[in-house]
């Protein structure tokens, strides 16, 4: 985390990477005043930075009316990184010991939360250029690793190891992550189905075993069809 920065240097950041990961922005203009995520992140910034100086209840607040203005939770505790983009935003959770990294991208629906009630380290730290797909949950105090992808949906209670792509419920790796010109790959779409691939393998067993002949030309199945399919067509 970079500890350094100012508060206004770091939502300068935030500001200019909307621009640079949204085609839909036009303007700075547009990602000051109307960009939620943008909102959400500058209050964060300041409950946090009251966070770590001991204060309690004004950053809670603090956070609380954020909530309510932009459809994000984000805990004054949670550590972020410089340039932290969130998409639309509307759902977005991040849990109190939640860490992310630089040059992070979450949609919307994403939940960075906890699996335990006990105090301590509960929540997911995601490393650095993480992007996060809509409605994605990331669980427990697992390690999301730098430049990985988690498809949307994708429910991950795993460590991630870098460059890996995570698709499915619970979470599998399923290929490294392809290079990119501008380094974010939005390329959603292209992410493997490993559950479609296996059903896909089975369909095709099944078909290759349906035509397998019996010594007189017929079908391996045929005779048993016509066995079982005729008593259910005969009534007397």
């Amino acid at each position: 985390m970079n500890k350094t920065a100012s508060w206004w240097a770091l939502l300068v950041g935030d500001v200019h990477c909307v621009l640079q990961r949204d085609p839909a922005a036009r303007s700075l203009l547009e990602a000051w005043t109307i960009y939620p995520g943008v909102h959400a992140i500058a209050h964060h910034r300041l409950a946090h930075a009251l966070w770590q100086r001991g204060w309690r209840y004004l950053p809670r607040w603090i956070s609380f009316v954020s909530r309510w203005l932009t459809q994000i939770d984000i805990h004054p505790g949670a550590r972020i990184g410089a340039r932290f983009f969130i998409d639309h935003g509307t759902g977005v959770v991040i849990g109190e010991t939640a860490e992310i990294g630089h040059d992070v991208t979450l949609y919307h629906g994403v939940t960075l939360g906890g699996t335990a009630w006990h105090a301590g380290k509960r929540h997911p730290t995601l490393g650095n250029h993480v992007i996060v797909g809509a409605g994605a949950k990331i669980l427990g105090p697992i390690r999301v690793g730098d430049r990985a992808r988690i498809a949307a949906n994708s429910v991950v209670i795993e460590g991630v190891p870098n460059d890996a792509t995570v698709v499915g419920i619970p979470g599998r790796v399923v290929s490294p992550q392809r290079p990119t010109t501008h380094g974010f790959d939005l390329d959603h779409h292209l992410i493997p189905d490993p559950v479609g691939k296996a059903i896909a393998c089975l369909l095709d067993r099944v078909a290759q075993l349906e035509r397998v002949q019996s010594p007189s030309g017929d079908s391996a199945c045929a005779s048993c069809d016509e066995a079982c399919v005729e008593p259910l067509f005969n009534l007397e």
